[in-house]
């Protein structure tokens, strides 16, 4: 297959498949890289589409001291975007994880033709609530220290009160979900919720679990990209 090379912004990046017009930006999630995008690729390209993936803060390649937060992610989701509608005539979004969670927040305004979401973190505030709850952090105790390092993830106040003051409200992307039926950050209740809300189309798959990489979860990812890329 072939792959190019690219840097956005200083963003490491990575565009698959042979030339065309039609292209996926790939949003990868937390623990990942760009290079994990190849399964996706190659299908995709089979489909006629190109794919520009690319390393979000504290992943793959970046050296940086940026932290990967919602803020920063909004920033080079931002910065590829703008790159992305400059060079296709037609782009689709595909997200996992974090990665859905910021494209969700960057890309309420943009005109993608569809979006794919793999078990996307849709309901931030519930997550980071329950890991409260799981490590016995309080909102005053996080209030006074500011940054509470956990087993899962660090608890930041700041991070906290801008996902109080900003739940998803605006999503207009015809999008399809594919959601682990034994996903321990995400509640079903709130999967459903978001899809009702947004008019997405969704896939559980009833005994994976939120990264998809037990056995047999890999054909499972196949068949759902060749339905739905």
């Amino acid at each position: 297959m072939r792959i190019e090379k690219t840097e956005i912004k200083g963003i490491p990046a990575l565009v698959w498949g042979r030339e065309s017009e039609k292209a996926y930006v790939f949003v990868h999630g937390k623990q990942s890289r760009k290079e994990y995008a190849e399964q996706f690729a190659r299908i995709a390209e089979s489909n006629g589409y190109q794919t520009i993936s690319f390393d979000l803060p504290e992943h793959g390649e970046r050296t940086d001291e940026e932290r990967c937060d919602v803020w920063n992610g909004k920033k080079d989701l931002t910065a590829v975007a703008d790159y992305a509608f400059g060079r296709w005539k037609e782009l689709s979004l595909y997200a996992c994880s974090l990665g859905a969670y910021f494209s969700i927040e960057t890309f309420g305004k943009r005109n993608f033709k569809k979006a794919l979401f793999q078990s996307p973190i849709a309901d931030m505030k519930t997550l980071t609530e329950n890991m409260m709850l799981w490590f016995g952090v309080s909102k005053e105790r996080l209030e006074k220290e500011k940054e509470i390092e956990t087993p899962v993830d660090t608890l930041r106040w700041d991070y906290y009160n801008y996902i109080l003051s900003h739940p998803v409200t605006e999503w207009s992307t015809p999008t399809c979900v594919l959601y682990a039926g034994k996903d321990n950050l995400q509640t079903r209740d709130s999967i459903e919720a978001f899809c009702k809300k947004f008019g997405c189309v969704l896939t559980v798959s009833e005994e994976s679990e939120h990264p998809f990489m037990a056995e047999g979860d890999e054909k499972i990812l196949e068949k759902w990209y060749e339905e739905n890329i």
